[in-house]
């Protein structure tokens, strides 16, 4: 395992929605376990609930976050308290929020993606069993490169699972959920296991019932309100047109890894031809294996930017599209259920049987409508307020970064040149 501090994870968090910020921090040591700390200091004048995640631990099969939560609601017996707690407990309060119905007029956050160090792992390790065919040199150079990936992945693990958290604390009503609360405050591990064989199967039997249960409704039932049709239809398109952007600039920040570690390859190659070609070329090619090696650093700071401001901002929004058309299905379900409790209202009221209790079941049928309806509006109002503010700020967060990134460049091509001609002169 691999030990290190970094002084911040986050550029802070906003009102609006909380997302990973740029990156920077040093790279692991060998020893140890991997480590987050944050020591920002948290102001509760605008947000009377304030969650982050403290500290963080990587260990071999599982993460462990240190919940740090400070509050001036009554509910909670402490203003300021910490609880260490694994992916899967997040994964159970999410699924408490998606599961109450009385959420059902919401948009639940999306929960944070599983941590996923396998890839890193393995390469680490096929690094491992090729040492004896490298150089010291090119070892060091390529060891320090997948630690500062592996160092990356897991500090994006820990800022998603803090967005989770500080969507919830930042919602009006959810911040005052009962399970949350718990998640929160107990200072016990919840015995939260990860699920068997039976209950992923019925897991994904219940997702593809409600998948065709989503189709049918889309193909037999007509929305009452215009609003509400032309929200789905924007959805759709959104949707799809996100998820194809994500994995479009996921390529594109692959591709600028790719760059930046053929730039180690092509430093230690030039290195080497210098060598051999003696004192009258060594010079010239030392300064270029020195040009790309500088070049390398560029190429994979410019790769993290580019992954950490656009490429998860997209997969985020994919994530929360998704679960704004959750939210858009759940209130056609009602609306048909409501027109069902209209028809066996009319049957009832036909036969003189069973009036009473069809008219309760029509009238609770009307109100869970209704405020559906009410709540999905202003709840799709703030997505799209949300999601605007946060893309435009990101999105000219890249452009700066992208600007520095080709001024450094720019620089470090002058600087090679300059060199380059010294060299040739003094020969």
């Amino acid at each position: 395992t691999v030990r290190y501090a970094t002084t911040k994870m986050m550029d802070g968090l906003e009102s609006v929605l909380p997302l990973p910020a740029e990156t920077n921090g040093n790279a692991p040591s060998s020893e140890g376990s991997n480590q987050h700390h944050n020591h920002d200091v948290v102001e509760l004048s605008d947000n009377p609930l304030i969650v982050d995640i403290s500290d963080a631990l990587s260990e071999r099969e599982k993460v462990k976050f240190s919940v740090h939560t400070k509050t001036t609601l009554a509910e909670y017996n402490k203003s300021e308290f910490s609880v260490v707690r694994q992916h899967e407990e997040f994964i159970w309060l999410h699924d408490r929020f998606e599961e109450n119905e009385d959420y059902a007029g919401f948009i639940i956050p999306p929960p944070p993606p599983r941590p996923d160090f396998d890839a890193s792992r393995e390469k680490l390790q096929k690094l491992g069993d090729g040492e004896g065919s490298l150089t010291t040199e090119e070892f060091k150079k390529m060891k320090q490169e997948l630690e500062a990936e592996y160092l990356a992945i897991f500090k994006k693990t820990v800022a998603m699972h803090e967005v989770f958290l500080s969507r919830l604390a930042q919602h009006p009503v959810f911040r005052k959920d009962n399970n949350l609360k718990v998640f929160l405050e107990y200072d016990n591990d919840l015995s939260v296991r990860t699920k068997n064989k039976k209950e992923r199967m019925e897991g994904l039997l219940k997702t593809f019932n409600r998948s065709t249960d989503e189709l049918l409704l889309s193909a037999t039932q007509k929305d009452v309100d215009e609003h509400f049709d032309k929200e789905k239809t924007f959805l759709l398109e959104y949707h799809t047109a996100i998820k194809d952007a994500a994995m479009k600039a996921d390529k594109m920040a692959k591709a600028h890894k790719h760059v930046a570690d053929s730039c180690i390859k092509v430093s230690l190659c030039v290195g080497a031809l210098g060598t051999i070609e003696g004192p009258r070329l060594e010079r010239f090619c030392i300064k270029i294996a020195d040009h790309f090696e500088k070049s390398r650093k560029i190429e994979g700071h410019l790769s993290s930017d580019e992954d950490l401001k656009l490429t998860d901002t997209l997969r985020y929004y994919q994530r929360d599209s998704s679960a704004a058309k959750d939210l858009l299905y759940r209130r056609l379900r009602c609306l048909a259920d409501y027109e069902q409790a209209n028809k066996n209202l009319d049957r009832a009221r036909a036969k003189n049987k069973h009036v009473h209790a069809a008219e309760l079941a029509q009238q609770n049928a009307c109100e869970k409508f209704e405020m559906i309806s009410d709540k999905a509006k202003e709840e799709l109002v703030t997505f799209r307020n949300r999601r605007v503010v946060h893309f435009r700020k990101n999105l000219v967060g890249l452009a700066e970064l992208q600007l520095k990134h080709a001024k450094a460049q720019l620089h470090l091509l002058n600087s090679c040149l300059q060199s380059l001609t010294s060299a040739e002169h003094s020969n």
